[in-house]
């Protein structure tokens, strides 16, 4: 990895995102109007496969990147890096919570009275429905829906809606968060919408719950999640890798999409692993990556992105998909700034 150092400033300016706010305050009527008059894709996915962007840690009080306590805490940082990935044409989308998205579609919708062109058209812009089971509480597991609703992200003009429940047997919170995501399958299928279930089973620690990825377990966690709702026809599975994953794989027929995992210092170990898993079974279709594609380290956030999708849509190796990502550093940092200059 060659070395880069980002500087969002660069490709976000502050001017831009403190005209957020006036939005919010003057004209909120016009961001749904912006989203309804959004262009979908006539169909989920261009080729079967996707990449979408996970933004939805802090929702939940997860904040955490690396040893800095809150360094997800920065809407700026947060959004301007999750801008610099979304707004590549090649990348497919996002998922993330109420106002995350609509932080990115206000800067849509100022981008396009500037420029009279949208970034989001044609992009796989997902909600984030349960954040209500804030990390290190004693009602974590019951993680309630509370965030986007069916009926909201279907209002919103938005293509689906993505639900996680952290399993632990011995903790009855698990049972009625699973009870919930059964009931939004159920909302967001009969409205049309494509459901994300990512299920985790967890256990206990002193303070936290550490997850569960042996093959067991994770074979497990697909059965189950695959069986929620009154149709699995518009379910994916976001489910985690391990080093047997055609064996996980081969637990269901849904689409699976693999999950990032925590922060790591380089992003040589996702791209390797997301290589590996691709090529585990036919129904592993890409991946939700978050903070190691957003907050890579001294590295650009859009380089890693589109290196995890090479990967993803054209096949690339792990060692292609490194060679494409240094190549990629610095590419288009104008995009905002050349606007709202």
């Amino acid at each position: 990895m060659l070395s880069y150092k980002f500087n969002l400033e660069d490709f976000f300016p502050k001017k831009l995102f403190y005209q957020i706010t006036d939005v919010r305050v003057d004209r909120p009527e016009a961001v749904i109007d912006h989203a309804q008059s959004r262009k979908r894709r006539t169909r989920l996915t261009n080729d079967g496969k996707l990449v979408i962007l996970a933004a939805d840690h802090p929702g939940r009080r997860v904040t955490l990147l690396r040893n800095d306590p809150i360094g997800m805490g920065d809407r700026y940082e947060y959004l301007g890096r999750v801008l610099r990935v979304l707004t590549d044409d090649r990348f497919d989308g996002v998922m993330g919570t109420t106002d995350m998205v609509e932080d990115i579609l206000i800067v849509d919708y100022l981008y396009k009275q500037k420029t009279g062109r949208s970034f989001t058209d044609g992009k796989v812009i997902t909600g984030c429905m349960n954040r209500g089971g804030h990390a290190g509480s004693v009602y974590e597991l019951e993680d309630n829906f509370t965030s986007f609703t069916a009926e909201s992200l279907k209002k919103m003009n938005l293509d689906g809606g993505k639900m996680m429940y952290r399993l632990d047997q011995s903790d009855h919170g698990s049972l009625l968060t699973i009870r919930e995501c059964a009931d939004a399958v159920t909302e967001l299928s009969r409205l049309g919408l494509y459901a994300f279930i990512e299920p985790v089973t967890v256990e206990s620690m002193e303070k936290n719950h550490s997850f569960k990825t042996d093959i067991e377990t994770l074979v497990k966690d697909v059965g189950a999640a695959a069986a929620l709702g009154e149709t699995s026809l518009k379910t994916w599975l976001k489910i985690s890798y391990n080093e047997d994953f055609e064996r996980v794989a081969r637990a269901t027929t849904l689409p699976i999409l693999l999950l990032g995992g925590p922060a790591k210092d380089s992003p040589k170990d996702t791209i390797s692993a997301f290589a590996k898993a691709m090529k585990a079974a036919p129904n592993v279709r890409g991946a939700m990556v978050g903070r190691n594609v957003t907050f890579v380290k001294d590295g650009d956030p859009r380089a890693v992105a589109m290196a995890l999708s090479m990967v993803v849509h054209e096949g690339y190796s792990a060692e292609d998909a490194m060679k494409y990502m240094d190549g990629s550093m610095g590419v288009g940092m104008d995009f905002f700034t050349a606007a709202f200059s």
